[in-house]
């Protein structure tokens, strides 16, 4: 695995590989028998209806995972970047498909895992291959609290109000009032579930009445909106 060491440093960060020893991961990646993947901008990662067995994790730039309705509208399920697995909890529940697509944003580098070769018992007896099957057990566990936070972000009744929920807990993440998020305004209405015309309207008036600053994907929060 000696094409993957420039990347140990991020690899002994990421929830999958956590607590794992630097020379035990290595041992470990050869078991696994990861692939090293590059995607351009906008690339396509994993398709809508392929096969379910893989599992990406993030090591340069950011992905999408992107589901489309029958009528071709997009939803943007989650925004990940260097260190974040995806697709993991599909490829672990035995589905035939994947019911979403994966897309990079940007120029990125993906490390490909086959969720079996983590799953089944080590045919090389690898010390840290059960810790590593607890951490992605782990891992998923945290990813759904995260998706049952954006449930009660959704459930939100207006505009309005989903795009103060979200940026509130933005600021809360980032401690400051003061962040950036992941998107543009297409994708934040993609994540939001809104019109983007009518989006843009309320982040105009919000504003306007002097509660926040947007400026591309910088935002500031200035003062708590009232209804």
């Amino acid at each position: 695995m000696e094409y993957l060491k420039k990347y140990q440093s991020i690899l002994e960060r990421t929830s999958l590989f956590g607590s794992i020893p630097s020379d035990e991961l290595q041992a470990l990646l050869g078991c696994l028998a990861p692939r090293v993947q590059q995607f351009a901008a906008n690339g396509l990662i994993f398709a809508e209806g392929s096969p379910a067995g893989q599992m990406g994790l993030v090591l340069h730039g950011s992905v999408q995972i992107v589901q489309e309705d029958f009528y071709g509208n997009r939803h943007i399920i989650a925004a990940l970047g260097p260190g974040e697995l995806f697709a993991e909890a599909f490829a672990c529940a035995g589905i035939a498909a994947l019911p979403v697509s994966v897309f990079a944003v940007q120029e990125c580098t993906v490390l490909l895992l086959d969720a079996a070769r983590i799953l089944r018992p080590c045919q090389n007896a690898c010390r840290f291959h059960q810790k590593a099957v607890l951490n992605l057990l782990q891992g998923m566990a945290n990813r759904n609290l995260q998706m049952n936070q954006k449930l009660w972000l959704l459930s939100r009744k207006t505009t309005r109000q989903k795009l103060m929920a979200y940026f509130s807990a933005q600021a809360k993440a980032a401690g400051s009032r003061e962040f950036s998020i992941p998107f543009n305004r297409q994708q934040l209405a993609d994540y939001l579930g809104v019109e983007r015309s009518a989006m843009c309207c309320e982040l105009s008036k919000l504003q306007s009445k002097g509660c926040l600053t947007a400026r591309k994907n910088s935002i500031s929060l200035l003062r708590e909106w009232e209804e």
